[in-house]
């Protein structure tokens, strides 16, 4: 397996990961909003360069993906990559608070991970570019296209919820410190109301950096998550909402380490406001 047939083979992963991107730009044009183009083009253009890009996502994911091989398609899916990295950096720069909206939906600001993204789309692109034959004719050199593939899934903050979301969950349930204990009985808005009334919720409202995360019941208890960062260092704000008790003194919350699982801070004395 030679680096031309390695080349060869990039074209299919490109093709596939822009006419995901080109879906994702058509499907949910509101992204657009999200993102840094209302500053760099207007807030009137936003909608329509959003899916022009997609567009042209489209295109040169089906020139790449169908017959014949031509090298332009390489060097034009390599353009997009440049573009792709220096809109990021734009934004991260500029309007951190926007989002990416490369495809799916995600209101998540633009970070490395994304930045990482296109540095790696880049990177495929130009090696396909050495390529002198379709991806058809890779043969065996189309495996390396699996861990490459994952690399992306990795990268892609839209994807989280099918992976990651589901490590961190089995990670919290081990070492969380209110873990072992609730129904699905109850509805997720009725939850996050009592959540907001909470006296724990309160006490690490300043913390939290993103809406409900990820739920699940456990016998009596129904668990919350939300992304928050304490003390500089990512992590998870877990609250335990308990089924049968309706006061909100009785929610608790326990903020943990991203990476670690080490509770950072559990409030010990919650008391409602008067």
């Amino acid at each position: 397996m030679g680096l031309h047939e390695l080349a060869a083979a990039q074209p299919l992963l490109i093709g596939l990961l822009l006419l995901w991107s080109s879906y994702g730009e058509f499907a949910n044009a509101d992204q657009a909003e999200r993102t840094a183009l209302p500053r760099l083009v207007g807030e009137s253009h936003a909608r329509l360069a959003y899916q022009t890009v997609g567009g042209i996502e489209a295109m040169v994911a089906l020139a790449l993906l169908l017959p014949p091989a031509w090298t332009i398609e390489a060097v034009a899916a390599v353009a997009l990559a440049v573009g792709f990295t220096g809109f990021l950096g734009y934004s991260k720069v500029v309007v951190p608070e926007a989002s990416c909206g490369c495809a799916g939906k995600s209101a998540k600001p633009v970070g490395n991970r994304a930045i990482g993204r296109a540095l790696l789309l880049l990177a495929t692109a130009a090696l396909a570019t050495t390529a002198t034959a379709g991806w058809w004719s890779a043969g065996a050199a189309s495996l390396v296209l699996i861990p490459e593939a994952a690399a992306f899934v990795m990268l892609s903050v839209e994807l989280d919820r099918y992976w990651l979301l589901p490590l961190r969950r089995f990670r919290i349930r081990l070492s969380h410190p209110y873990a072992g204990t609730a129904t699905n009985t109850a509805p997720l808005a009725a939850t996050q109301r009592r959540l907001l009334l909470s006296p724990a919720y309160r006490a690490v409202d300043g913390y939290l950096r993103s809406d409900i995360h990820d739920y699940w019941d456990d016998e009596d208890w129904r668990y919350v998550s939300y992304t928050a960062r304490y003390d500089g260092r990512s992590a998870t704000a877990v609250f335990a909402v308990p089924h049968h008790d309706s006061t909100p003194e009785s929610i608790r919350v326990a903020v943990v380490e991203e990476t670690t699982g080490l509770t950072l801070y559990r409030p010990t004395v919650l008391a409602t406001t008067g």
